[in-house]
Protein backbone atom coordinates (compact mmCIF):
# COMPACT_ATOMS: atom_id res chain seq x y z
CA UNK A 1 0.00 0.00 0.00
CA UNK A 2 2.99 2.19 0.77
CA UNK A 3 4.59 1.52 -2.18
CA UNK A 4 1.03 2.81 -4.42
CA UNK A 5 0.71 5.78 -2.46
CA UNK A 6 4.61 6.78 -2.53
CA UNK A 7 4.32 5.92 -6.88
CA UNK A 8 0.83 7.78 -7.00
CA UNK A 9 1.99 11.14 -5.08
CA UNK A 10 5.08 11.04 -7.12
CA UNK A 11 3.36 10.97 -10.46
CA UNK A 12 0.54 13.44 -9.62
CA UNK A 13 3.61 15.82 -8.63
CA UNK A 14 5.47 15.02 -11.94
CA UNK A 15 1.89 15.60 -14.28
CA UNK A 16 0.98 18.75 -12.35
CA UNK A 17 4.35 20.39 -12.80
CA UNK A 18 4.46 19.76 -16.29
CA UNK A 19 0.64 21.06 -16.73
CA UNK A 20 1.40 24.21 -14.24
CA UNK A 21 4.42 24.89 -16.16
CA UNK A 22 3.00 24.92 -20.17
CA UNK A 23 0.32 26.89 -18.54
CA UNK A 24 2.91 29.52 -16.97
CA UNK A 25 5.03 29.80 -20.19
CA UNK A 26 2.03 30.11 -22.19
CA UNK A 27 0.70 33.38 -20.58
CA UNK A 28 4.33 34.58 -20.22
CA UNK A 29 4.59 34.70 -23.88
CA UNK A 30 1.63 35.94 -25.01
CA UNK A 31 0.41 38.79 -21.99
CA UNK A 32 3.93 39.81 -23.52
CA UNK A 33 5.72 39.09 -20.23
CA UNK A 34 8.43 37.34 -22.10
CA UNK A 35 8.66 40.54 -24.58
CA UNK A 36 8.96 42.92 -21.46
CA UNK A 37 11.75 40.85 -19.74
CA UNK A 38 13.79 41.09 -23.36
CA UNK A 39 13.57 44.87 -23.20
CA UNK A 40 14.44 45.34 -20.10
CA UNK A 41 17.70 42.46 -20.37
CA UNK A 42 18.47 45.00 -23.80
CA UNK A 43 19.23 47.69 -21.52
CA UNK A 44 22.04 46.48 -19.59
CA UNK A 45 23.56 44.54 -22.68
CA UNK A 46 24.00 45.61 -26.67
CA UNK A 47 25.30 41.70 -27.82
CA UNK A 48 22.45 39.42 -28.52
CA UNK A 49 24.17 36.14 -27.33
CA UNK A 50 24.62 37.69 -23.66
CA UNK A 51 21.08 38.84 -23.75
CA UNK A 52 19.83 35.32 -24.23
CA UNK A 53 21.68 33.52 -21.45
CA UNK A 54 20.62 36.58 -18.86
CA UNK A 55 17.35 35.35 -20.46
CA UNK A 56 17.55 32.13 -19.85
CA UNK A 57 18.89 32.79 -16.52
CA UNK A 58 16.68 34.84 -15.36
CA UNK A 59 13.64 32.57 -16.65
CA UNK A 60 15.85 29.60 -14.78
CA UNK A 61 15.45 31.50 -11.39
CA UNK A 62 12.15 32.25 -11.55
CA UNK A 63 11.28 28.74 -12.19
CA UNK A 64 13.50 27.84 -9.36
CA UNK A 65 11.80 29.80 -7.00
CA UNK A 66 8.37 29.12 -8.75
CA UNK A 67 8.68 25.19 -8.02
CA UNK A 68 10.66 25.05 -5.11
CA UNK A 69 8.23 24.01 -2.93
CA UNK A 70 7.05 21.41 -5.40
CA UNK A 71 10.70 20.03 -6.12
CA UNK A 72 11.88 20.14 -2.28
CA UNK A 73 8.25 18.09 -1.59
CA UNK A 74 8.69 15.42 -4.05
CA UNK A 75 12.57 14.88 -3.36
CA UNK A 76 13.41 15.97 0.29
CA UNK A 77 10.42 15.44 2.66
CA UNK A 78 8.76 12.87 0.52
CA UNK A 79 11.53 10.23 0.85
CA UNK A 80 11.97 10.90 4.20
CA UNK A 81 8.32 10.51 4.79
CA UNK A 82 8.70 6.53 3.06
CA UNK A 83 12.11 6.46 4.58
CA UNK A 84 13.92 6.30 1.79
CA UNK A 85 16.68 8.87 1.68
CA UNK A 86 19.65 9.13 4.03
CA UNK A 87 19.81 13.12 3.14
CA UNK A 88 19.80 15.74 5.54
CA UNK A 89 18.31 18.98 4.02
CA UNK A 90 22.02 20.45 3.84
CA UNK A 91 23.36 17.58 2.08
CA UNK A 92 20.35 17.28 -0.65
CA UNK A 93 20.88 20.90 -0.93
CA UNK A 94 24.74 20.74 -1.75
CA UNK A 95 23.90 17.77 -3.97
CA UNK A 96 21.56 19.99 -5.79
CA UNK A 97 23.67 22.70 -6.12
CA UNK A 98 26.75 20.54 -7.85
CA UNK A 99 23.95 19.81 -10.08
CA UNK A 100 22.91 23.24 -10.84
CA UNK A 101 26.81 24.07 -11.58
CA UNK A 102 27.59 21.24 -13.61
CA UNK A 103 24.01 21.77 -15.61
CA UNK A 104 25.39 25.35 -16.14
CA UNK A 105 28.70 24.39 -17.59
CA UNK A 106 27.35 22.09 -19.89
CA UNK A 107 24.00 24.14 -20.65
CA UNK A 108 25.56 27.50 -21.19
CA UNK A 109 28.09 26.67 -24.42
CA UNK A 110 25.27 24.26 -25.37
CA UNK A 111 22.37 27.81 -25.46
CA UNK A 112 24.94 29.70 -26.88
CA UNK A 113 25.40 27.22 -30.03
CA UNK A 114 21.74 26.53 -30.64
CA UNK A 115 21.04 30.69 -30.71
CA UNK A 116 24.26 30.99 -33.03
CA UNK A 117 22.56 27.95 -35.59
CA UNK A 118 19.51 29.60 -35.29
CA UNK A 119 21.13 33.07 -36.39
CA UNK A 120 23.31 31.14 -39.09
CA UNK A 121 21.33 28.59 -40.69
CA UNK A 122 17.54 30.03 -40.61
CA UNK A 123 14.82 27.17 -41.02
CA UNK A 124 17.40 24.47 -40.79
CA UNK A 125 18.57 25.70 -37.93
CA UNK A 126 17.01 21.86 -36.41
CA UNK A 127 19.63 19.76 -38.83
CA UNK A 128 23.25 20.86 -37.24
CA UNK A 129 21.65 21.83 -34.02
CA UNK A 130 20.59 18.12 -33.98
CA UNK A 131 24.02 16.56 -34.89
CA UNK A 132 25.96 18.76 -31.94
CA UNK A 133 23.33 17.51 -29.73
CA UNK A 134 24.40 14.01 -30.69
CA UNK A 135 27.68 14.80 -30.77
CA UNK A 136 27.65 16.27 -27.24
CA UNK A 137 25.70 13.03 -25.61
CA UNK A 138 28.56 11.02 -27.12
CA UNK A 139 31.19 12.48 -25.34
CA UNK A 140 29.02 13.14 -22.04
CA UNK A 141 28.73 8.99 -21.99
CA UNK A 142 32.45 9.11 -22.12
CA UNK A 143 32.90 11.66 -19.68
CA UNK A 144 30.24 10.90 -17.19
CA UNK A 145 31.78 7.70 -15.63
CA UNK A 146 35.14 9.62 -14.84
CA UNK A 147 34.56 13.34 -14.47
CA UNK A 148 30.81 13.77 -13.45
CA UNK A 149 29.89 10.58 -11.49
CA UNK A 150 32.89 11.41 -9.16
CA UNK A 151 31.59 14.66 -7.98
CA UNK A 152 28.34 12.98 -6.37
CA UNK A 153 29.57 9.55 -5.28
CA UNK A 154 32.63 8.28 -4.28
CA UNK A 155 34.09 5.10 -6.74
CA UNK A 156 36.06 2.42 -5.83
CA UNK A 157 37.58 -0.86 -7.66
CA UNK A 158 35.34 -3.73 -6.35
CA UNK A 159 37.14 -5.13 -3.33
CA UNK A 160 35.56 -8.94 -3.69
CA UNK A 161 37.37 -10.60 -5.83
CA UNK A 162 34.89 -13.66 -6.29
CA UNK A 163 32.25 -10.97 -7.19
CA UNK A 164 34.69 -9.37 -9.71
CA UNK A 165 36.05 -12.25 -11.27
CA UNK A 166 32.24 -13.68 -11.60
CA UNK A 167 30.90 -10.50 -13.54
CA UNK A 168 34.25 -10.70 -15.45
CA UNK A 169 33.64 -13.65 -16.26
CA UNK A 170 29.65 -13.48 -17.25
CA UNK A 171 31.34 -10.43 -19.47
CA UNK A 172 32.92 -12.79 -21.43
CA UNK A 173 30.44 -14.90 -22.59
CA UNK A 174 28.35 -11.84 -23.70
CA UNK A 175 31.55 -10.80 -25.84
CA UNK A 176 32.11 -7.76 -23.61
CA UNK A 177 35.52 -6.61 -22.50
CA UNK A 178 35.64 -5.28 -19.14
CA UNK A 179 38.51 -4.63 -16.95
CA UNK A 180 37.21 -3.28 -13.84
CA UNK A 181 33.72 -3.59 -11.64
CA UNK A 182 33.02 -0.73 -8.90
CA UNK A 183 31.48 -0.05 -6.29
CA UNK A 184 29.70 3.51 -5.45
CA UNK A 185 28.40 5.03 -2.01
CA UNK A 186 25.05 5.01 -3.15
CA UNK A 187 24.11 5.17 0.49
CA UNK A 188 25.01 8.27 1.04
CA UNK A 189 21.89 9.78 -0.80
CA UNK A 190 19.28 7.01 -0.22
CA UNK A 191 17.92 3.32 1.11
CA UNK A 192 17.42 2.39 -2.55
CA UNK A 193 19.69 -0.07 -4.83
CA UNK A 194 20.37 -0.11 -8.38
CA UNK A 195 23.47 -1.11 -10.65
CA UNK A 196 24.19 0.40 -13.96
CA UNK A 197 26.70 0.32 -16.90
CA UNK A 198 28.04 3.78 -17.85
CA UNK A 199 30.27 4.88 -20.67
CA UNK A 200 31.42 4.14 -23.43
CA UNK A 201 34.80 2.61 -25.12
CA UNK A 202 37.67 2.70 -22.36
CA UNK A 203 35.68 4.33 -19.65
CA UNK A 204 33.24 1.90 -19.92
CA UNK A 205 32.43 0.31 -16.32
CA UNK A 206 30.21 -1.63 -13.94
CA UNK A 207 28.81 0.28 -11.41
CA UNK A 208 27.29 -1.37 -8.23
CA UNK A 209 25.88 0.52 -5.49
CA UNK A 210 27.01 -0.09 -1.75
CA UNK A 211 23.14 -0.70 -1.13
CA UNK A 212 23.23 -3.78 -3.40
CA UNK A 213 26.54 -5.05 -2.49
CA UNK A 214 25.45 -5.58 0.70
CA UNK A 215 21.60 -6.40 0.78
CA UNK A 216 21.82 -9.57 -1.69
CA UNK A 217 23.72 -12.47 -2.63
CA UNK A 218 26.35 -12.63 -5.07
CA UNK A 219 24.04 -14.90 -7.03
CA UNK A 220 21.24 -12.33 -7.03
CA UNK A 221 23.89 -9.57 -7.91
CA UNK A 222 24.97 -12.21 -10.95
CA UNK A 223 21.53 -11.79 -11.92
CA UNK A 224 21.11 -8.12 -12.34
CA UNK A 225 24.77 -8.15 -14.06
CA UNK A 226 23.00 -10.33 -16.66
CA UNK A 227 20.73 -8.58 -17.13
CA UNK A 228 22.37 -5.59 -17.98
CA UNK A 229 24.90 -7.51 -20.28
CA UNK A 230 21.47 -8.49 -21.96
CA UNK A 231 21.20 -5.24 -23.22
CA UNK A 232 24.40 -5.29 -24.44
CA UNK A 233 24.14 -8.47 -26.03
CA UNK A 234 20.74 -7.95 -27.84
CA UNK A 235 22.52 -4.61 -28.98
CA UNK A 236 19.92 -2.77 -27.39
CA UNK A 237 22.91 0.21 -26.61
CA UNK A 238 23.72 0.88 -30.09
CA UNK A 239 19.64 0.49 -31.01
CA UNK A 240 19.29 3.02 -28.52
CA UNK A 241 21.41 5.50 -29.98
CA UNK A 242 19.83 5.34 -33.29
CA UNK A 243 16.36 5.56 -32.66
CA UNK A 244 17.46 8.09 -29.81
CA UNK A 245 19.51 10.10 -32.53
CA UNK A 246 16.28 9.44 -35.20
CA UNK A 247 13.75 10.78 -32.26
CA UNK A 248 15.95 13.73 -31.57
CA UNK A 249 16.39 14.94 -35.34
CA UNK A 250 12.35 14.32 -36.37
CA UNK A 251 11.36 16.38 -32.75
CA UNK A 252 13.88 19.52 -33.85
CA UNK A 253 12.88 19.55 -37.33
CA UNK A 254 8.52 19.02 -36.13
CA UNK A 255 9.16 22.16 -33.38
CA UNK A 256 11.16 24.23 -36.15
CA UNK A 257 8.45 23.69 -38.17
CA UNK A 258 5.36 24.04 -35.90
CA UNK A 259 7.46 27.18 -34.03
CA UNK A 260 7.78 29.21 -37.50
CA UNK A 261 4.14 28.81 -38.22
CA UNK A 262 3.41 29.66 -34.32
CA UNK A 263 5.17 33.14 -34.37
CA UNK A 264 2.76 35.44 -35.99
CA UNK A 265 0.20 33.98 -33.37
CA UNK A 266 1.87 35.52 -30.54
CA UNK A 267 3.40 38.76 -32.61
CA UNK A 268 6.14 37.63 -33.67
CA UNK A 269 8.00 38.34 -37.10
CA UNK A 270 11.18 37.06 -36.72
CA UNK A 271 12.28 33.26 -35.08
CA UNK A 272 15.48 34.78 -33.62
CA UNK A 273 13.39 36.80 -31.24
CA UNK A 274 14.86 36.09 -27.79
CA UNK A 275 11.22 36.76 -26.60
CA UNK A 276 9.83 33.94 -28.52
CA UNK A 277 11.91 31.12 -28.44
CA UNK A 278 10.19 29.48 -24.96
CA UNK A 279 7.64 28.36 -28.10
CA UNK A 280 10.21 25.98 -29.07
CA UNK A 281 9.61 24.86 -25.48
CA UNK A 282 5.97 24.17 -25.47
CA UNK A 283 5.91 22.55 -29.18
CA UNK A 284 8.90 20.29 -27.50
CA UNK A 285 6.49 19.27 -24.60
CA UNK A 286 3.49 18.67 -26.74
CA UNK A 287 5.99 16.62 -29.56
CA UNK A 288 7.03 14.94 -25.53
CA UNK A 289 3.79 13.39 -25.05
CA UNK A 290 3.20 11.44 -28.49
CA UNK A 291 6.77 10.43 -28.20
CA UNK A 292 6.63 9.13 -24.90
CA UNK A 293 4.84 6.27 -24.76
CA UNK A 294 6.65 5.23 -27.94
CA UNK A 295 9.94 5.47 -26.25
CA UNK A 296 8.71 3.43 -23.30
CA UNK A 297 7.05 0.45 -25.55
CA UNK A 298 10.63 0.16 -27.48
CA UNK A 299 12.36 0.27 -23.67
CA UNK A 300 10.02 -2.53 -21.87
CA UNK A 301 10.42 -5.11 -25.40
CA UNK A 302 14.55 -4.42 -24.42
CA UNK A 303 14.55 -4.90 -20.87
CA UNK A 304 11.78 -8.72 -21.50
CA UNK A 305 14.90 -9.65 -23.69
CA UNK A 306 17.06 -8.69 -20.95
CA UNK A 307 15.52 -10.60 -19.14
CA UNK A 308 15.17 -13.66 -21.01
CA UNK A 309 19.25 -13.32 -21.65
CA UNK A 310 19.65 -13.10 -17.91
CA UNK A 311 17.56 -16.13 -17.22
CA UNK A 312 19.20 -18.41 -20.10
CA UNK A 313 22.86 -16.69 -19.18
CA UNK A 314 23.27 -18.13 -15.27
CA UNK A 315 20.51 -20.45 -15.42
CA UNK A 316 18.99 -18.75 -11.99
CA UNK A 317 15.74 -18.35 -12.17
CA UNK A 318 14.88 -18.15 -8.96
CA UNK A 319 17.82 -16.23 -7.90
CA UNK A 320 16.42 -13.57 -10.48
CA UNK A 321 12.76 -13.44 -9.40
CA UNK A 322 14.13 -12.51 -5.92
CA UNK A 323 16.13 -9.85 -6.92
CA UNK A 324 13.83 -8.24 -8.72
CA UNK A 325 11.14 -8.54 -6.16
CA UNK A 326 13.48 -7.32 -3.39
CA UNK A 327 14.59 -4.33 -5.43
CA UNK A 328 11.01 -3.86 -6.04
CA UNK A 329 10.41 -3.62 -1.92
CA UNK A 330 13.41 -1.89 -1.36
CA UNK A 331 12.87 0.76 -4.07
CA UNK A 332 9.37 1.34 -3.42
CA UNK A 333 8.24 0.54 -6.71
CA UNK A 334 4.60 -0.58 -8.10
CA UNK A 335 3.87 -3.53 -8.35
CA UNK A 336 0.90 -3.11 -10.60
CA UNK A 337 0.75 0.18 -11.48
CA UNK A 338 -2.99 0.56 -13.34
CA UNK A 339 -2.62 -0.49 -17.21
CA UNK A 340 -2.52 2.66 -18.61
CA UNK A 341 0.41 4.54 -16.19
CA UNK A 342 2.11 1.56 -16.87
CA UNK A 343 1.43 1.77 -21.05
CA UNK A 344 2.34 5.89 -21.10
CA UNK A 345 5.05 6.56 -18.50
CA UNK A 346 6.77 2.94 -17.35
CA UNK A 347 10.19 2.61 -19.41
CA UNK A 348 10.15 -0.79 -17.07
CA UNK A 349 7.50 -3.53 -17.18
CA UNK A 350 5.68 -3.55 -13.95
CA UNK A 351 7.37 -6.21 -11.96
CA UNK A 352 3.72 -8.50 -11.81
CA UNK A 353 4.23 -8.50 -15.78
CA UNK A 354 8.23 -9.04 -15.44
CA UNK A 355 7.12 -12.35 -13.37
CA UNK A 356 4.64 -13.64 -15.30
CA UNK A 357 7.51 -13.45 -18.39
CA UNK A 358 10.25 -14.56 -16.66
CA UNK A 359 8.09 -17.76 -14.85
CA UNK A 360 7.47 -18.77 -18.49
CA UNK A 361 10.62 -19.13 -19.35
Amino acid sequence: MNAKKYNNIKLTLSISKGVITFILLILFVALGYSKDLEIYISGYSEGVYLQWILYVIALGIVSSVIFFPVNFYGSFILEHKYNLSNQNFWQWTWENIKGMLIGAVIGIPLLLLFYFVLNYFGALWWLPFAAILFLVSVVLAQIVPIVILPLFYKITPLDDEELTNRIIDLSKDSGLKVENVYRFNMSKTTKKANAAFTGLGKTKRILLGDTLLESYTKDEIETVIAHELGHYKKKHIVKNIIIGTLFSFLTLFLIAVLYDQSLPWFGFEARTEIAALPLLSLWGMLIGLIQTPISNYISRKYEYEADEYAVRLTEKKNDFLNTLNKLTDQNLGDREPHPFVEWYSYSHPSIKRRTEFIESL
